[in-house]
């Protein structure tokens, strides 16, 4: 009976003891939980809408640590379209190693303006062990460069395109497009730098420039840019106003940078006779070993 209790008392010992440590172990963690210094998060967002194509939203999460600016990257980013009082999730994005992501619309239509036609979206990261909560709100309005198209005019080509408002079909006036033509690493500025809109809402940019493509076709780009109400705006024409480029492939020609399947035939010769006439006198000699040590026996 007394050896029970003890027994019991026992047990009861190492059960306190046991509950102490996991409460003292809980109690450092969040000790040192809170004494960690959390980082700011930025959110960076941009807006692009190509005519008859996709509009999507550049973001880049960045954060300054130890006073230099990081990338924060495998982040998620939550995207919400906010009307009035309402938020409507729209999906989830994921940073990538260079801290940026981006997350696409398949139409305008997929989210919903306010009273005032603008639309209000919301870039929300809920926050981890290393960085705090941010958010970014974001607002721009639809706007369409329509009727971008070439004209010529006494001999002359002109890019010419107009801004209007999708809404109310109306032109906007005074505002800086600009003309370029795509080239291989860059795109190249056409014309001055700002062309503003006229009373019509409409640009027209003499091309004059000799410019090289294949088949001829040059691709043009009528760009509204990073504008504060509307983000940035493309439109592309695709006109033969180039020097043709004769195109020269060699891909199905016998180089000395071809597959191995298109080795040149000179090549191949050589080689062979070259193995040829390397075996021809080991095979001789072998032969005349042979038949000497037949003459022998």
């Amino acid at each position: 009976m007394k050896l029970s209790r003890i027994n019991h008392l026992h047990f009861r010992f190492i059960l306190l003891a046991l509950l102490n440590v996991v409460l003292l172990t809980s109690g450092f963690q969040n000790l040192y939980a809170q004494n960690t210094k959390k980082n700011r998060v930025r959110i960076k967002t941009n807006y692009v809408k190509i005519m008859d194509g996709e509009s999507y939203f550049d973001i880049r999460a960045t954060s300054k640590v130890e006073k230099e600016n990081v990338d924060v990257s495998h982040v998620d980013i939550l995207v919400y379209n906010e009307i009035e009082d309402e938020k409507i999730k729209l999906g989830t994005i994921t940073t990538d190693v260079k801290g940026q992501s981006r997350y696409t619309l398949k139409s305008i239509n997929d989210i919903k303006p306010d009273s005032t036609n603008t639309y209000n979206l919301l870039f929300s990261f809920k926050g981890n062990d290393q960085f705090k909560k941010a958010s970014k709100s974001f607002s721009f309005k639809d706007v369409d460069i329509v009727d971008a198209k070439v004209i010529t005019i006494h001999g002359i080509n002109y890019i010419t395109a107009t801004l209007s408002d999708p809404n109310t079909k109306n032109p906007i006036a005074d505002e800086s497009l600009g003309v370029l033509v795509q080239r291989l690493f860059k795109s190249l500025r056409i014309g001055e730098e700002f062309n503003n809109t006229d009373e019509n809402g409409t640009i027209v940019v003499p091309f004059e420039e000799e410019l090289p493509g294949v088949d001829g076709n040059l691709t043009f780009e009528i760009v509204l840019n990073d504008h504060d109400d509307y983000g940035t705006v493309k439109a592309l024409i695709n006109a033969p106003l180039g020097i043709p480029v004769v195109h020269e492939s060699t891909f199905d020609d016998r180089t000395l940078w071809s597959p191995r399947n298109k080795t040149p035939l000179f090549i191949l010769v050589f080689a062979n006779l070259l193995i040829l006439g390397i075996w021809i006198p080991v095979i001789y000699l072998i032969t005349n070993l042979f038949k000497i040590n037949n003459a022998k026996t």
